[in-house]
């Protein structure tokens, strides 16, 4: 009765369990994890400052870069690919386009190589960038991507991406209930450090590459935690599939929603708290079940079987038949009361 009733509740409210085992099993959890693009952020990147590095202008650079990053679907892409629009910049269509995993993306425009990276790439490829502003950026916490044409750094993009409303919300709640905040991310370590500041968190981890994350929630584990992963990408899903509780937001890729326990409709970091806040007054009322159960009939068959005959207590079978109906009422009311207050009083 209570499985049933937390099932439809959670449901009617956009939190699909898909592993009814792993929901009993979040009350114990002692650590969730998000991932931060598209999770504890809104993943709509914006352009911030565009520092040419070689002989190309301002524009030249954005013109490139938008080329390149209009082949992709990643949220940097996309902040990259919306800033030239606004600028109302018209580029030439890019070839031979190819994923670096983790690092960036490479494609051909107008007969030159061009990438956009990651500073991790630079530093794999030995490439050194020197200028003032880089500096700069890095201390406000901003995202960098170099612009390589031909193998010669020619840009450094400064993009900034937007702390959801919701998340600072979503990790009080979380803490208040005794759970340890934590966030996995491929940014650089000052771009993680300021989110970790503006969301109070407890622990990041920065410069994590797609391969790295389930390593990282294994890490966690090692400390004696029961972990939860929040994420949406299609890097997420061994991530999820590692941890105790995997949650996807159901705005993310397919490959993720298949690989957690949990799908989040809609892409508030709050209705985790909610799910976590279910599973323990689920289990609540599973106890209490049991408890009225159990010593409901502790009490009442002895009595059906004439242990206290001498003192003229006697339950016969049609009092009997009464009694059992209404202790299966109380149940189906008890479990039905878990509704009370809704996912907000599951939250509380």
């Amino acid at each position: 009765l209570v499985v049933a009733v937390s099932t439809s509740l959670s449901a009617s409210h956009g939190l699909l369990i898909r592993d009814r085992a792993a929901f009993e099993r979040a009350r114990n959890l002692s650590a969730v994890v998000f991932d931060k693009t598209g999770t504890l952020t809104e993943g709509r990147f914006g352009v911030s400052d565009i520092v040419p590095l070689g002989g190309l202008d301002e524009l030249a650079c954005l013109r490139l870069a938008a080329a390149l990053e209009s082949q992709s679907e990643h949220p940097i892409a996309a902040g990259i690919v919306r800033t030239a629009k606004e600028r109302q910049l018209e580029w030439p269509q890019a070839s031979e386009f190819k994923n670096l995993t983790g690092r960036g993306a490479q494609a051909v425009v107008e007969g030159r190589e061009i990438k956009m990276v990651s500073p991790g790439y630079l530093r794999e490829q030995g490439i050194q960038v020197q200028h003032p502003k880089l500096d700069a950026l890095a201390a406000e916490g901003k995202t960098t991507i170099f612009l390589l044409v031909d193998g010669s750094a020619a840009a450094v993009f400064g993009l900034a991406d937007v702390v959801r409303p919701e998340s600072k919300a979503a990790i009080a709640r979380l803490k208040a209930m005794g759970i340890q905040c934590m966030m996995l991310t491929g940014d650089s370590h000052a771009v993680a450090q300021t989110v970790s500041r503006q969301l109070d968190l407890d622990d990041f981890f920065a410069e994590v590459l797609p391969e790295q994350k389930a390593e990282k929630i294994r890490e966690v584990k090692a400390r004696g935690l029961t972990v939860a992963m929040v994420g949406d990408g299609v890097n997420d899903a061994p991530a999820l599939v590692e941890s105790d509780l995997g949650v996807a937001i159901g705005a993310g890729t397919d490959v993720a929603i298949e690989a957690a326990d949990i799908v989040l409709v809609s892409n508030n970091p709050e209705d985790v708290a909610a799910i976590l806040g279910l599973s323990r007054k689920t289990y609540g009322k599973m106890v209490q079940n049991l408890i009225w159960a159990t010593g409901y009939n502790a009490f009442a068959i002895p009595l059906a079987a004439g242990v206290a005959v001498n003192w003229g207590l006697l339950l016969t079978p049609a009092m009997g038949a009464v009694l059992m109906s209404a202790s299966t009422v109380i149940v189906a009311i008890n479990a039905k009361l878990l509704g009370r207050g809704g996912i907000e009083g599951a939250k509380r």
